[in-house]
Parts: C-alpha cells; structure tokens; sequence
C-alpha cells in the first residue's frame, strides 16, 4: 500500500527475497490519476533507480483498467442488485460518487482522470440499459479539501441541488473505490446519508465496493494474464489506443506518457493553520497581499499616507 502496511518498500523487499525477475504492476485504481496511480509508479521508478535488483528489472504495467468488461459487469450487477432493494426501483437516481482530485491536475498537468471517469460511467450505463434498467443518474466529486478548486460538481451541492429538484430515492455508487475504508463508510454512509435527508431525500441507498466481488476478482486475474506475454516488452501504453485492454509499457515510458513535462505539482492546502506550515505561509501572504492592496487604495484615493510622506508617490492639491 502506498500509506500503510505493507509499504510499497516493504513489498519490494519480499520480491527480492523471494528471487521475483518479472512483475506485472497493477494499481488498485480503476481510473489513472497522477495524485493515485501516478503517485505509486512514481515510487516505484525511484526504488527501481536506486535498487541494483531492481534496475534491469522486467515489467509492464496495467495503468488503468476501467474499460474492462469484467469490471464494468461487476459494477452493473452490483447496482442491479441495489435497486432491487427500493419499492420502485425504476424512481431511483443512481449517484456516481468519485474520489476528486485538483482541477488543476486535469486542466494544467493533463490528467486523464476526468475522461476516464466518464467513460467509465457511460460503459456502466450502457451495460445497465441492455438489462433494461434506464434509471437517471449523475457523477459527482467528493472528499475535496483546502481552498482550491477541485473537479466539479462537488457531491454535497449536488446532494442539495438533488433534495431542491425533488428527488425522493437516491443510490449512492462510490465508483473509484474498490474496497470498504473511511471514504466509503464515513463519508459517503454517515455524512452524505445525512444531507441526502435533511435535503429531502426520503430514499437512500448505497452500492458497496467491489471487494472481493467474483466477476471483479476474475477478471483481474485475467488483465495480469493477458500482460504476461509483454513484461519487459517495449510498449506504448493505451493513452493513444483506448481499444487495448491490456495497457503496455514500463513505469518510466508510462509516466512519461501521462506526464510528459513531468511538472511536481504542490499538494493543495489542507486547513488554514497558524505557525511556520506551508498552509500558514499562503494564507498569511494572502492576508499581507490584501493589506497592501487596501492601504495602496487609501493612499492613492486620500492623498496621505506613508508612501506620500517618503515622496513615493506625489501630494494631490
């Protein structure tokens, strides 16, 4: 895992114990994002470049696998079975919740993640209309945080904008989340539970994750079967041939592939603090900022002030 045990680094040291010459990486992250998938190759190339083992070793990578009809079937089935569970299933709006990322990220680095999420969605939709369900539905972006903006619409408002149109019955999909954790259980089961009936929703309901689901387990199975033939093949990944299924290419052709200017983009600013923390310095230079800009307007509308006292500026008459 990338923030918990067993750390990608402690993962690399039982391959090389365990005499591994050829690996299949396969982010757990349906669509690819810089901030995810990115994130966990970035890694792994820095191990690969510092580690003798790993330098000259053979791989290919499954950057994104969205696509594949074992999963979008699973995430169907998943749904269907939800909707079973409402008096009037064919009233239900199906609510597509993502993980949201900077729109920075997407407008300024080129992430592919916003397209990916909506072709994933329109895939699940179109499997859901061969089994007849023609529910309406909707994608929106959750657990955004600090003042930047994030990929719209953001899931709160559009939970409230829902309650305003009237919708009565609501299923929740949490779309790029393949197992249970904080996101899922707290965000989306307790806090956007909430909202959805203080805003008017009298019907909730909510799609678990993937899990351990057979249809998605298989064919993950088969995306690293069906790579094994390339590991270690010069490759270019899917970015320019969507029909692939099998995305190739090593880590470093892959991410300079998604992220040819290889730009470090900041982390967003998480909460305003106080102190010497990054969070503190932008917001306290915002403040100076505006301070400056207000005292300038003094000057030039009064005539007084300091910088007309140091001949900076001249003396109306």
């Amino acid at each position: 895992m990338r923030y918990w045990h067993p750390f990608t680094e402690e993962a690399i040291e039982q391959i090389k114990r365990d005499g591994i010459t050829k690996l299949v990486v396969l982010p757990l992250y349906p669509q690819f994002s810089i901030s995810t998938s990115g994130s966990s190759l970035r890694l792994l190339e820095s191990i690969f470049r510092e580690d003798e083992y790993l330098v000259s070793m053979q791989h290919t990578v499954i950057p994104s696998w969205y696509q594949r009809e074992g999963y979008i079937k699973a995430m169907a089935n998943l749904i269907g079975k939800e909707l079973e569970t409402f008096d009037h299933p064919e009233q239900v709006l199906i609510f597509f919740s993502a993980h949201g990322v900077p729109l920075a990220y997407v407008e300024e680095a080129g992430d592919p993640y916003k397209a990916e999420m909506e072709e994933c969605i329109d895939l699940i939709m179109e499997e859901l209309e061969k089994r007849k369900i023609m529910n309406a539905y909707t994608l929106a972006y959750q657990s955004r945080v600090g003042p930047v903006e994030w990929l719209k619409p953001y899931t709160d408002e559009t939970i409230i904008e829902l309650g305003k149109r009237g919708v009565k019955c609501l299923l929740a999909v949490p779309i790029s989340f393949v197992s249970e954790h904080i996101e899922t259980l707290e965000e989306i089961d307790v806090e956007y539970k909430e909202l959805a009936l203080k805003s008017g929703i009298e019907k909730w309901g909510r799609v678990p994750a993937l899990g351990c689901e057979p249809t998605f387990i298989s064919d993950l199975a088969d995306a690293v079967i069906e790579s094994l033939p390339y590991v270690g093949a010069m490759a270019v990944s899917n970015i320019e041939a969507r029909q692939s299924l099998v995305p190739l290419g090593s880590v470093e052709e892959l991410l300079a592939v998604y992220d040819l200017k290889r730009r470090e983009l900041q982390s967003p600013v998480m909460v305003w603090e106080w102190g010497w923390t990054r969070s503190a310095e932008t917001w306290n230079g915002r403040a100076a900022m505006l301070a400056v800009l207000v005292l300038l307007v003094l000057e030039v509308t009064t005539g007084q002030g300091f910088l007309h006292q140091w001949g900076i500026l001249p003396f109306f008459h």
